[in-house]
């Protein structure tokens, strides 16, 4: 059964023109009647079927007007680097002992960096951290010896884009109460992302076949994939 705030939005905006996230953003903003700060979200189908194989992205956008979220890092280091992990701000850091936690199930935590000497010791984890998307990856600038920018990058507006089997990528923009050109400027740097991803895998055509936003409790909009200022 549907509640009556569900009730009270905008029915078959499926069937309604794509515009610019600018058009957008009132509607979505609008739309957002929950009790809780709702997230702005992009949702994108790509072309990842081509004939030469499958396109797999899996990137990180650095997001200029920030998340809005607080996300938990974790340092996996050995005992010399432990000190510059905690004072760059990392919420967790540990060595071969936090290793272990990690493969008992204990995770509590959102993003994990790994310096480069211990990565082949985390990497046995595969099977673990593989399925959450946890596991640190050099492309993602979290497997590295710069540890005091790796964590900054995470805890001030570091978003992963990543599409699954289907080519659908999701991703968030900010929250409601972020300004337009806040939310204006993270859906800018997506767009950025993706057109270097479209260079970087030489597809031939359009990466994205179609693009959506919508809020965490609200109805979807089709939208242009087009730069605002």
């Amino acid at each position: 059964m549907r509640s009556k705030r569900f009730k009270k939005l905008p029915e078959k905006t499926k069937y309604l023109d794509a515009e610019t996230i600018q058009n957008l953003l009132p509607k979505v903003k609008k739309n957002c009647t929950s009790k809780f700060d709702e997230s702005v979200d992009l949702s994108f189908q790509i072309n990842n079927k081509q004939k030469k194989g499958e396109v797999n992205i899996r990137t990180v956008v650095n997001l200029p007007g920030g998340t809005g979220k607080k996300v938990k890092v974790a340092v996996v280091c050995e005992d010399a680097k432990a000190p510059e992990a905690k004072s760059a701000g990392a919420d967790i850091v540990g060595g071969d002992d936090f290793i272990e936690k990690i493969k008992s199930g204990e995770m509590n935590f959102e993003k994990l960096i790994c310096t480069p000497s211990m990565m082949v010791k985390l990497s046995k984890l595969g099977k673990v951290l593989g399925p959450k998307g946890l596991m640190p990856n050099p492309k993602l600038g979290s497997v590295t010896n710069e540890l005091k920018k790796a964590i900054s990058d995470a805890k001030s507006g570091q978003a992963e884009i990543r599409n699954d089997k289907d080519g659908n990528i999701g991703v968030s923009i900010g929250k409601k109460s972020f300004n337009d050109n806040e939310l204006i400027k993270n859906f800018n740097a997506i767009l950025d992302t993706l057109e270097k991803e479209k260079s970087n895998n030489t597809l031939k055509g359009d990466l994205v076949k179609s693009a959506f936003v919508t809020s965490t409790m609200g109805v979807s909009y089709k939208l242009k994939l087009e730069k605002n200022i």
